[in-house]
């Protein structure tokens, strides 16, 4: 009888349960044949497990006939060293080396060529499998024990090596279930640039807090060095702190690309992501043969920073259109289509043309009319509307720049944007949204109402600036925090008029 050992494919964030099938014909010559759509790292596992198996102290594959493994479903393709360790048990098992009950137990494992298991990817979403499949042991490489537990419901046990896993499968040496450490409350020193360290810019400051609060996109817009770079990067310490479920969405999305820290199971900090722009369509919104996540899932939950956007291919920034737009970001390939969670806060920037001094008083620029709207036409209208706060960063005076008076720290805006955050919550219970910028049209409706002042303010601007739907939706959904940031329950029309101030008139 074949034996039948539980292990997970993942497939985009999803785990996926699969039986490795190991058949034993102890007639002929030795032949190792894995079938079940593998990739080239599976294939290679005949040799790894044959190895570890050898030097296990068991009795390995080459001294028996002809062996079958079957990764079922067999129209699934997989991929990764996940099943070395399924494989291995299973081929024991066939052989009669190893008597266990294999139900209710999931396993996955690469194998090294000494017997020791090493950490793998997607760990969390086999764990959710296994509690949802009703699997309620879930055997883990020991570098991945505290990433399987943070999910609740199942029993995690770290295995260090094949051979001490056999002795805990046969009774004669446990291995301790792994006990995770609690959430912790406690506040995450933020990563980044606290905002004091950043002299003059208040409007683009402003921005960021309101950005901050609402999770709205934000493009600056100014000549090198005035520092659009530095006020990006301090966004991330005024961000509140991750909550459990936004921590265990992200850390599933890092745990499936391979990006979790080995030291800490669970990520704490907002995401800050900031690719090159030479990154490629697939680098920045996933993909592959068999789909992966991008720098915008990456960047979920937090900030994607795009630096010298203008400088990114058109082709590859259009594909922004979706996840700013929807919140994820749906990859289809031949082999299967995915989706992947992209609900980050869009910061770019980047120079007002080639040069970097168009409207620069100081300077002058040495681009042509057509140099300059060719380099601005990189910026695709509906990109640019989908952008809901347009600033200008103007050059600094060394005035400025040399004092010495603190401004206002990370924590003290931080303080500000967690109140309206906690606004937002108490509102969206139970809508299945978090933020201000999240909102549909129906609850824009309802949470938006503005009186006739601003009504007639707000009129005057669509037609004069020529704004889209979409841009009109946006300013709501703007001032909706603005009000929210002063603690109105209402939105007055100095809201309104706030942001205003942040579209473009080249709309």
């Amino acid at each position: 009888m074949p034996a039948r050992i539980f292990s997970v494919a993942t497939v985009g964030l999803d785990g996926v349960l699969i039986e490795a099938e190991v058949d034993v014909l102890n007639q002929g010559l030795h032949v190792f044949t894995l079938v079940g759509l593998p990739d080239t790292s599976i294939k290679e596992s005949r040799e790894r497990v044959s190895s570890a198996i050898k030097n296990s102290g068991f009795k390995p594959p080459h001294q028996n006939g002809r062996i079958t493994v079957n990764l079922a479903p067999a129209d699934l393709p997989k991929q990764g060293p996940v099943y070395d360790l399924p494989i291995a048990l299973g081929y024991l098992k066939a052989t009669g080396q190893l008597d266990f009950d294999p139900t209710g137990k999931l396993f996955l494992g690469e194998l090294a060529l000494d017997g020791a298991v090493r950490r793998v990817n997607g760990v969390i979403s086999a764990a959710i499998l296994a509690r949802d499949a009703g699997l309620p042991e879930v055997y883990v490489p020991e570098e991945n024990a505290s990433e399987a537990a943070l999910i609740p419901g199942i029993t995690v046990y770290p295995v260090k090596n094949l051979f001490s896993l056999v002795a805990h499968l046969l009774g004669r040496e446990a291995i301790g279930a792994f006990v995770p450490n609690p959430f912790s409350s406690d506040p995450v020193d933020p990563h980044g640039i606290d905002m004091f360290e950043v002299r003059g810019q208040e409007h683009a400051k402003r921005a960021l807090e309101i950005a901050a609060s609402g999770g709205h996109n934000t493009i600056l817009v100014g000549p090198p060095g005035s520092g659009k770079t530095l006020l990006a990067r301090a966004l991330p310490s005024i961000l509140p702190v991750l909550s459990l479920p936004e921590s265990l969405e992200v850390t599933k999305i890092f745990s499936v690309a391979g990006k979790l820290s080995s030291e800490k199971a669970l990520v704490r900090s907002r995401p800050f992501r900031s690719p090159h722009h030479s990154a490629s369509a697939v680098a920045l919104v996933g993909g592959g043969s068999i789909p992966k996540p991008g720098e915008v899932s990456l960047a979920h939950r937090g900030v994607l920073f795009l630096d010298e956007f203008a400088e990114f291919p058109k082709s590859v920034l259009e594909n922004l259109r979706q996840p700013l737009e929807d919140g994820f970001v749906s990859v289809s390939r031949i082999k299967g289509t995915s989706v992947f969670p992209a609900r980050f806060t869009l910061v770019a920037a980047m120079n007002p043309c080639p040069c970097g001094y168009a409207g620069d008083p100081e300077r002058m620029c040495s681009c042509s009319p057509f140099h300059v709207i060719r380099y601005r036409e990189k910026i695709s209208g509906p990109i640019l509307d989908r952008i809901d706060l347009q600033v200008t960063v103007p050059r600094q005076k060394i005035e400025k720049l040399e004092d010495t008076n603190r401004g206002e720290s990370s924590v003290d805006i931080q303080a500000r944007v967690e109140l309206a955050r906690a606004i937002q919550t108490r509102r969206f219970e139970g809508c299945g949204i978090r933020t201000n910028s999240e909102m549909g049209p129906e609850m824009i409706r309802e949470y938006c109402v503005l009186d006739a002042e601003s009504k007639a303010v707000l009129r005057k601007a669509v037609s004069e600036l020529k704004l889209s739907a979409r841009s009109y939706h946006r300013i709501l959904k703007v001032a909706r925090t603005i009000a929210d940031l002063s603690g109105s329950d209402q939105i007055a029309m100095g809201h309104v008029a706030e942001a205003l101030q942040f579209r473009f008139r080249s709309e």
